[in-house]
């Protein structure tokens, strides 16, 4: 079974991030999930963007940080939107990393200094029309990701939504986010 940090969106650690948690415990995983706005949670991504951006987004990426210290190595780095951010750079730049899970966002790999590493595989997940992952370039930076890396899954699936797997959230997608799902719980089923 595989050991998971997974880290929540710019919405906070909403009741949709952690049943998404419980799931992936429910299939005998270790999964960890900190809190990276010490408790806030906002009613629109808009509000939990300009609360990073007040708190400053290296503090964000730096309490991602602070929380791997704790943890050994040979996780598995996953983030849903605003928390892609730091599970990219530890999937690139921590070594130990056995896989990534990536949903609704993704960065270029060059936003880390470093290239993506051998060997660690990683899937990415977005909505084709979503205006964040298709329309400010995320759906770019995986195609290049899926380009450069050994192992690399993009999904894309239809609609507009960009928290379409957050069951908690109006813009929640069950179909999309129950294949999202099962994808995911086979991603981490074959990590050794």
């Amino acid at each position: 079974m595989a050991e998971v940090l997974l880290f929540h969106h710019a919405q906070g650690l909403t009741s949709g991030v952690r049943d998404f948690a419980d799931t992936l415990r429910a299939a005998g995983h270790t999964v960890h999930v900190p809190d990276l706005f010490d408790g806030h949670t906002f009613e629109d991504i808009e509000s939990g963007l300009a609360y990073a951006d007040e708190v400053g987004f290296p503090t964000v990426l730096g309490r991602g940080q602070a929380t791997v210290d704790t943890l050994p190595d040979g996780l598995v780095y996953a983030g849903f939107s605003l928390g892609v951010l730091p599970a990219q750079m530890l999937a690139q730049t921590r070594p130990g990393a056995k896989g990534a899970l990536f949903f609704h966002s993704c960065v270029p790999t060059s936003e880390f200094d470093s290239p993506w590493p051998q060997g660690v595989p990683v899937q990415i997940h977005g909505m084709d029309a979503d205006p964040f992952f298709a329309g400010e370039g995320d759906i770019d930076a995986a195609r290049a990701l899926v380009k450069e890396a050994t192992g690399a899954e993009l999904f894309v699936y239809p609609g507009e939504e960009h928290l379409f797997a957050d069951s908690g959230l109006p813009s929640y997608d069950p179909a999309a986010a129950q294949l999202l799902t099962e994808r995911t719980l086979a991603f981490l089923a074959a990590i050794r």
